[in-house]
C-alpha cells in the first residue's frame, strides 16, 4: 500500500481501515513495520493489551523500541512486571519521564497535585514526555480498545493522530477484555498482580483505585471524578492545550 502525505487524508485511513477491520494484530503490526521501518515504536502502561502486543511484537520485530511513561507515580508491581517482560520477551524498553522531579512540582505547584489538579499532573508527567518521544516518529502502537470506555468505542485500528502529529496504530482496537486475557493464559503470559486484586486498570498510585465486579474496567482510574483519560489519547482532530489536560 503507497504511503500517503501526513497528515493522511480521510479516504487513504478509511481505505486501510476496511482493509484492517478484521485483519489479526500480527498483520497490522507486520505492515506498520513494512510502511514505517525504524520510524515506529509501541507505547505502553503494561495493562493486558499492551502484553499481548508485546508478545506480538517480540514475535515479529522484537527490535521494535517499547516506551514507557514512568510518572516516578507507578506501582512497584508495574516496574516488577516490566522486569520480567524484559527478561521473558527480550524487548527492548525505552524510559521516558519529565526531567520536573515530585519535590520540585510539589514546590511549584504545591503538594499532592494529582488531587487537586490531575489534568495539570498527567499533562506534565505523562502528555509532554510522550510528545518529546514521538517528536521524531511517523506512527506509534498502542493497546487501546474500543470496548475500554465510551470515549474509545470509534477508535479505528489506523488512525492520524493529530496532538502528535504521526500515524497511531490500534491493532486491538476490536478485542474484547475475554480475548485478551484468553490470549495472555494461553501463552503464558505475565501480567500485574493487581489485576488478581480487583485493579481492572493501572495508571499512577494516587489516581488508582480497585472496582467491585461489574463496573467499568477503568472506574478505579480518578475513582469520583468525571475524569476517564490522562490525556495522552485525544479523540481525531483535537489538540493538545493545558488548558484541557
Amino acid at each position: 500500500m503507497e504511503l500517503v502525505t501526513a497528515p493522511w487524508d480521510h479516504s487513504a485511513l478509511r481505505d486501510i481501515n476496511v482493509q484492517f477491520e478484521h485483519a489479526s494484530p500480527r498483520e497490522i503490526l507486520l505492515w506498520g513495520q513494512e510502511t514505517f521501518g525504524d520510524d515506529l515504536i509501541m507505547a505502553t502502561g503494561f495493562g493486558p493489551s499492551g502484553i499481548v502486543l508485546m508478545d506480538f511484537v517480540s514475535k515479529i520485530q522484537p527490535q521494535i523500541p517499547i516506551l514507557y511513561l514512568d510518572t516516578d507515580l507507578l506501582f512497584p508491581e508495574t516496574h516488577t512486571l516490566r522486569r520480567e517482560l524484559e527478561e521473558r520477551l527480550g524487548l527492548s524498553f525505552q524510559r521516558h519521564a519529565t526531567e520536573l522531579s515530585l519535590k520540585a512540582q510539589e514546590a511549584t505547584y504545591g503538594p499532592k497535585l494529582w488531587k487537586r489538579n490531575p489534568d495539570q499532573c498527567c499533562l506534565m508527567r505523562k502528555v509532554r514526555p510522550l510528545q518529546e518521544a514521538l517528536k521524531n516518529k511517523r506512527a506509534w502502537i498502542t493497546g487501546i480498545r474500543r470496548d475500554h470506555s465510551k470515549a474509545r468505542a470509534h477508535i479505528q485500528v489506523v488512525e492520524w493522530d493529530d496532538p502528535y502529529g504521526v500515524v497511531k496504530l490500534n491493532p486491538l482496537a476490536y478485542w474484547g477484555n475475554d480475548e485478551v486475557w484468553s490470549y495472555i493464559q494461553l501463552n503464558d503470559l505475565p501480567y500485574n498482580i493487581l489485576h488478581d486484586e480487583g485493579y481492572p486498570s493501572i495508571g499512577c498510585v494516587p489516581c488508582t483505585r480497585s472496582v467491585p465486579p461489574g463496573e467499568s474496567m477503568r472506574a478505579g482510574r480518578w475513582r469520583g471524578r468525571e475524569k476517564l483519560e490522562c490525556g495522552i489519547h485525544k479523540p481525531v482532530g483535537s489538540k493538545h492545550s493545558e488548558a484541557a489536560e
